[in-house]
């Protein structure tokens, strides 16, 4: 059974995942309660699922960007239970979760989540293999820059992440002034849910990755310019 931990954001989510079935999964927001909240959180989706953290084999946490706190957090106990009870760890990117439960597109997506003081950060990605991979580095940009960099005139251009009135604003500047063709995806669409975390961490696990607690790192997207990892 997997657990996975998502806190890169105020959006917050986990799952239990046993490879085959969703046990479990919460998602709710935050107001920057993470630490108080998370640990009960998980205690009542073990019990719900008629577990207990013996019954845990695997673990798997958003790696960022996301916001500092958030992410210490979901670190901190992720790798609590992967200490304690000698577990498997993978951290995957917060972006790639989102990614991840979009439907195949011919189109450009470009996904965001939400990084304070107005910001979003955000990358491009294709659809290549049966899979949305990253075709871009990961910025970190006001909705509006962000948005104009990553997509092209008269292109249809899918948005999914964190929406806030600024990214409204941003994608119905683009498309009314200055040509683009952008369209959000719908709430449902863009939450960014631990189940699809469970999903991308037991295709990593069954590739043959260790996942070694002490190698899964945090992600901070500081400033404009630093890759992806």
């Amino acid at each position: 059974m997997l657990l996975a931990l998502d806190t890169a954001t105020r959006t917050v989510s986990l799952a239990l995942h046993d490879g085959a079935a969703i046990y479990a999964e919460h998602t709710w927001q935050t107001e920057s309660h993470h630490t108080v909240e998370l640990v009960p959180a998980i205690q009542s989706a073990l019990r719900q699922a008629r577990l207990s953290p013996r019954d845990l084999t695997h673990l798997a946490v958003a790696q960022g960007p996301g916001s500092f706190s958030g992410l210490r957090v979901g670190f901190s106990v992720a790798q609590s239970f992967a200490l304690a009870l000698n577990l498997p760890l993978l951290a995957i990117p917060t972006l790639e979760i989102v990614a991840a439960a979009q439907p195949p597109l011919t189109e450009r997506l470009i996904v965001f989540a939400q990084a304070g003081r107005g910001r979003v950060c955000g990358a491009a990605y294709v659809w290549s293999a049966q899979e949305w991979r990253i075709a871009s580095e990961t910025r970190i940009e006001t909705p509006l820059a962000l948005f104009e960099m990553f997509s092209a005139p008269h292109t249809p251009t899918r948005l999914a992440g964190e929406a806030d009135h600024s990214v409204y604003q941003a994608v119905h500047t683009l498309n009314a002034t200055r040509g683009r063709q952008l369209q959000l995806a719908t709430p449902a669409w863009s939450l960014r849910r631990a189940a699809f975390l469970a999903e991308r961490a037991w295709a990593r696990f069954r590739d043959g990755e260790s996942g070694d607690p002490l190698r899964a790192v945090p992600f901070y997207l500081h400033q404009p310019g630093v890759p992806h990892p």
